[in-house]
């Protein structure tokens, strides 16, 4: 086993720049959580966080079941309402963008968080993060079916980070299928269907939402990580740690 450094360029001197994609389940519950992350980094010294909250759903009265959303906010946007929310409650200056991803949006962040829920969707992503014209440094990406799930931190191949050793590879170096179209199952429930209470196990996006925020807080405070993701089964209540292996350098 393994572990991986922190760059410097996230911790000195300046905020940190994040971009989460997706404000439905995990998205939502991630984003709620993000302001402790802020104050811990801001306890250390760093200056914390700024995030973009982006997202072009509207609030549906199925979105009430399962996310963090009242019949009062239906028809509004789910990054501007989540992103007003926690502006008001901690004082904060984040910003919404009220539109769905598409292969000119620009990710101008250190961080991407993929909170999506299709592989057309973190296909999209990956192209985004990788190539020589991205500076994104960490892609977390998130995902889950029904009563599992999985989060992968990783350093995509692109302009900021150059082809090395150590380079942490991410969830669609390690696990290709993610992102292959042929994997995807037609009409697979979505995350705001009123039939995911029934077909998606309740807390399941809270609790990978809560490990990959206790990840990147390890990351921030401690400086390294000797894990870069895990796979979570509440079925079964295992939890799988993805260490980091010098092997998958070699890749």
């Amino acid at each position: 086993m393994s572990e991986y450094q922190l760059s410097s360029i996230l911790t000195q001197g300046r905020v940190v720049h994040m971009a989460v994609i997706g404000c439905g389940g995990t998205g939502s519950a991630f984003a709620s959580g993000l302001p402790y992350l802020h104050q811990a980094m801001r306890a250390l010294g760093l200056q914390g966080l700024q995030v973009t909250l982006m997202d072009g759903d509207l609030i549906s009265e199925t979105n009430c079941v399962r996310q963090p959303f009242s019949r009062g906010e239906v028809g509004l946007h789910k990054s501007i309402v989540l992103a007003s929310r926690l502006n008001q409650f901690w004082g904060l200056n984040w910003e919404a963008a009220p539109e769905y991803l598409t292969d000119k949006s620009k990710l101008n962040a250190d961080i991407v968080v993929g909170c999506v829920d299709t592989r057309n969707a973190r296909k999209l992503i990956h192209n985004l993060v990788t190539g020589k014209n991205s500076f994104v440094r960490l892609w977390l990406d998130i995902g889950n079916d029904a009563d599992s799930g999985q989060f992968v931190l990783g350093q995509p191949l692109n302009g900021r980070n150059k082809p090395s050793t150590d380079r942490l590879r991410s969830v669609a170096e390690l696990y290709p299928e993610v992102i292959d179209f042929a994997e995807e199952k037609p009409g697979d429930p979505s995350c705001s269907a009123l039939e995911a209470l029934t077909r998606q196990q309740p807390f399941v996006n809270q609790a990978l939402a809560a490990q990959s925020l206790a990840l990147l807080s390890r990351l921030f405070w401690h400086g390294s990580i000797d894990y870069h993701g895990a796979f979570l089964n509440l079925a079964t209540g295992k939890s799988t740690p993805l260490p980091i292996d010098p092997k998958q350098w070699q890749r």
